[in-house]
């Protein structure tokens, strides 16, 4: 092996003379051979003819013209008539003999004069290798010219062909494609060896050798296409060189790959030298820094998960990403012969297999970032190295003026082919990644023309927690997830409804959980007809229940915005509800007089008198052990007792509807235990329609669910547990509290029920949710710059014109004066509304719940401005 690596340096210094004769007619010859005949060119033969009673033994360097045998020296070939293996006649005037190819080759210059056996003496154990050797050099001069597709060809040709046989064991071993993966390994190590020391030169010299690091990263890309053809003969079977074909495949393409990015770097090593950061060691507490903000301001991980999906910055997420490739590395071999590329020798890449990646950040040279990020990891991430080496420079770099660096970036695009879009895309998540307002502001500037269906999905989740919601609200509405067939992840799914939720779009977040949650329910039902036909039991899938996961997802964040009064009045089907029961009952032992009571009307509206009734015992219960233990003061106890009072009659007067053998069975204790609708064995035909089983009819707020007359007096006004009463504000955001917008509905419902009169009225809950919003005002308060958000412009990107106004969106309950709550504090423009339903409305409809959001186009970037109007 050590000739062979003498044989690589030979060769790049070996310059053939291309003008004399002697070239051509060789390279002609190598051309135009017979495949199967380069076989015997590349054997060592030895002359056949009898000298004194004995073989002579001669190394044969030239053929028969009358036969093509090479079986004669030159000396035996003047006297002996006919050749020793055909026995065909040779003449006895005129050119008796030609030049073997090897030795043609050698004597064109274009194999080195050491590997001429006429000038060597070997010994039995090297000379059983010459013959291999013979054709790798063969082999070489191909590559070397042009004729890379003569090697092709003899794969598919000879190694491929059954037909291609011998008795002879030395040409036997020559038609065997591992020998031609055996040439691909020397020349590869042999390559290694001579880029080794160039790569230990300082950049200025190394920069003066960048033509020899061209001509190895051409040899490389052509050895890469000699496995490829290579690995179709193994293809199908599980062979052991198959596997070793890949894993050469793997580290001969990382190489590559490393040295493109170093001729890259030998052009621009002048950004060693730049950097906007003090010291490294400034810098990486600057990246300790961004880990803490993003922690602190990060949201939980949904119910039913153990941790969030990724890590928490968009750098550490994609250096974790190739850790995880790292797992499946090449064998030993070819991962030494990688590490010593390295400037120190495979320290760094060491360290980064010890303690990963995401521990390696920053690095503290262009050098080190290189080495280890395109030595590291699967060859077939190398466009997420790229990006993640483009996030690196914008890390660097960014606050230098732009003329120092910027045709950097540029010429670093040019050469690798990179769009500008991916170049946007690296500049906008080290700034979404940086928790200054500056960087958050700019990267609101390029997400309008980045955004689309490409887009990563946590640039919404980033937003949200960065409160910049409706920023996070453009990116989804143009990201299309939640209207195309494809399936989002878990993580994603959350993220859309906790952003429409934050926006005030609670019917939207609703709906987006019904269709997302539909998706699922036919892709298992695919899964597991799948799994049925081919034998197999998968159930890591339900593990995760998605429905309960965004049901109470939704739940929680209405409770944090005091909305809970308007998510019992939504078309929840008898699957949701089953969640929506637990989650209200669940954090009513925490709040009993907001969300218990409201769980009661929840029952109250449906009709479902007996579960009210069950929910208000519970509740009861739990409101005596607070009085008892003293947990709250005396003034919430006495507003605790006068609001039992009222839930109670409502709940006696609705009992009293119930046929009196129920009202008997309530009673007498047999309907008292508490248990939501099971339906585990029941299943929807069609998921996709609203579920009506469970909804009141259109005169919900009638007289026909409860009456309360002047002996249910109204609960005093006082507070219980932060929460306040209708006439007092919860706080900056929300005018009203679910307690108090809960008593009002309560309190209408009980002006108009009388048991001998049932009186209709003319509105639902669900359809005051769709109406109030359909009316338009002028709201000054709410108006913001056009300038802010959407008229600045990037260094990087396009100039964007959004027209911007406020929007706000009426969700009313009753006839009363409220509001949804609405951030005035954000950055960014005004809100999308979800639905466009009209004051002229009778009836909801599933088409109404369906078909009524409407969209502002991306493609223009404008957005309507809607406040609510109160009805009266």
């Amino acid at each position: 092996m050590d000739g062979g690596r003498k044989q690589s340096a030979t060769s790049l210094s070996l310059q053939p003379n291309y003008s004399c004769r002697k070239v051509p007619e060789a390279l002609e010859h190598l051309a135009s051979i017979d495949l199967i005949d380069l076989c015997n060119e590349a054997k060592v033969e030895h002359c056949r003819a009898t000298r004194d009673l004995r073989s002579c033994g001669c190394s044969v360097q030239s053929v028969l013209n009358s036969c093509g045998h090479a079986s004669l020296c030159e000396e035996c070939s003047q006297r002996c008539d006919v050749c020793p293996i055909c026995r065909v006649s040779i003449p006895k005037t005129g050119n008796r003999i030609s030049l073997r190819l090897y030795y043609e080759c050698i004597e064109a210059g274009l194999i080195s004069k050491r590997y001429d056996d006429r000038v060597q003496e070997k010994d039995g154990e090297k000379q059983i290798t010459a013959d291999v050797e013979r054709l790798y050099l063969l082999f070489d001069v191909a590559m070397e010219n042009n004729l890379l597709s003569l090697i092709c060809r003899y794969i598919t040709d000879v190694c491929m062909d059954e037909n291609a046989v011998s008795s002879d064991p030395v040409v036997a071993l020559l038609l065997d494609e591992v020998v031609v993966k055996d040439w691909c390994k020397r020349t590869f190590k042999n390559i290694i060896a001579e880029i080794q020391p160039i790569y230990n030169l300082n950049v200025k010299e190394m920069k003066e050798r960048s033509n020899v690091l061209l001509k190895f990263t051409a040899r490389l890309g052509c050895i890469l296409t000699v496995l490829e053809v290579l690995e179709s003969s193994f293809k199908g079977s599980l062979s052991a060189q198959l596997h070793d074909i890949n894993h050469l495949q793997e580290t001969i393409l990382k190489t590559k790959q490393h040295m493109e990015m170093m001729i890259w770097y030998t052009r621009h090593q002048y950004l060693e030298d730049l950097s906007r950061h003090d010291s490294f060691s400034s810098w990486c507490s600057d990246v300790r820094e961004r880990i803490s903000m993003a922690v602190k301001v990060a949201w939980p991980a949904p119910i039913g998960t153990s941790t969030p999906d990724g890590e928490i910055l968009f750098i550490l997420d994609a250096l974790s990403n190739l850790d995880k490739q790292q797992e499946d590395t090449p064998d030993r071999d070819y991962e030494l012969e990688t590490a010593s590329l390295q400037k120190d020798k495979g320290l760094l890449l060491s360290r980064a297999k010890l303690e990963g990646l995401v521990e390696s950040y920053p690095f503290q040279t262009l050098r080190s970032a290189i080495d280890i990020l395109f030595l590291y990891g699967s060859s077939d991430l190398v466009l997420a190295k790229q990006a993640i080496f483009l996030y690196y420079l914008f890390d660097r770099l960014w606050k230098i003026p732009d003329d120092k660096w910027r045709f950097s970036v540029d010429d670093f695009s040019a050469t690798f082919n990179i769009a500008r879009h991916s170049i946007l895309e690296s500049f906008t998540f080290y700034l979404l990644d940086d928790h200054s307002d500056e960087a958050l502001q700019e990267a609101c500037c390029l997400l309008p023309e980045i955004a689309g269906p490409t887009t990563h999905p946590k640039v919404a989740q980033t937003l949200l927690e960065r409160q910049n919601l409706d920023t996070a609200l453009m990116v989804l509405r143009w990201s299309g997830s939640d209207s195309g067939p494809e399936l989002v992840s878990l993580n994603e799914a959350v993220t859309a409804v906790r952003v429409r939720v934050e926006c005030g779009l609670l019917i939207e977040a609703f709906m987006y959980q019904r269709s997302i949650c539909t998706k699922v329910k036919k892709a298992r039902a695919t899964h597991e007809l799948s799994d049925a036909v081919n034998g197999l039991n998968n159930d890591s899938e339900g593990e995760v229940n998605w429905l309960e996961i965004l049901v109470s997802e939704i739940c929680l964040l209405c409770m944090r915005r005091k909305l809970v009064d308007r998510i019992i009045g939504l078309p929840w089907n008898v699957d949701e509800e089953k969640h929506l029961h637990k989650c209200l009952l669940d954090y009513a032992f925490e709040e009993p007089f907001t969300n218990g009571s409201l769980l009661v009307v929840f029952y109250l509206q449906r009709y479902r008198y007996v579960e009210a009734y069950q929910v208000d015992q519970k509740l009861q219960s739990l409101e005596e052990n607070f009085i008892s233990n003293k947990i709250v003061d005396d003034d919430v106890i006495n507003r605790m007792r006068a609001t039992q009072h009222w839930r109670a009659g409502l709940v006696n007067k609705g009992i009293q509807l119930l046929p009196e053998v129920e009202q008997e069975k309530v009673k007498s204790g047999q309907m008292t235990e508490l248990s939501p609708t099971k339906t585990d064995n029941v299943s929807n035909p069609n998921p996709d329609l609203i579920d009506s089983s469970n909804l009141a009819p259109s005169y919900v707020n009638s007289s026909v669910i409860l009456q309360m007359d002047v002996e249910n007096p109204s609960p005093p006004k006082s507070n219980f547990g932060g929460i306040t009463n209708y006439s007092t504000p919860v706080s900056h955001v929300n005018k009203f509290g679910d307690a108090e917008r809960g008593m009002n509905m309560l309190k209408s419902i009980s002006k108009n029920f009388k048991f001998d009169d049932v009186i209709t009225s003319s509105t639902t809950p669900l359809k005051e949710f769709n109406r109030g919003s359909s009316k338009v005002q002028k709201n000054k308060s709410l108006q913001v710059d056009h300038n802010e958000f959407s008229n600045r412009s990037s260094r990087f990107g396009r100039d964007a014109e959004v027209e911007a106004s406020a929007d706000l969106m009426d969700m009313t309950w009753s006839n009363k004066d409220e509001r949804l709550p609405v951030r005035t504090d954000m950055n960014g423009g005004p809100r999308w509304r979800s639905d466009d339903a009209s004051d002229n409305e009778d009836q909801v409809s599933v088409d109404t719940l369906t078909g009524g959001a409407t969209f502002n186009s991306p493609s223009t970037g404008l957005r309507r401005s809607r406040r609510l109007r109160n009805r009266k």
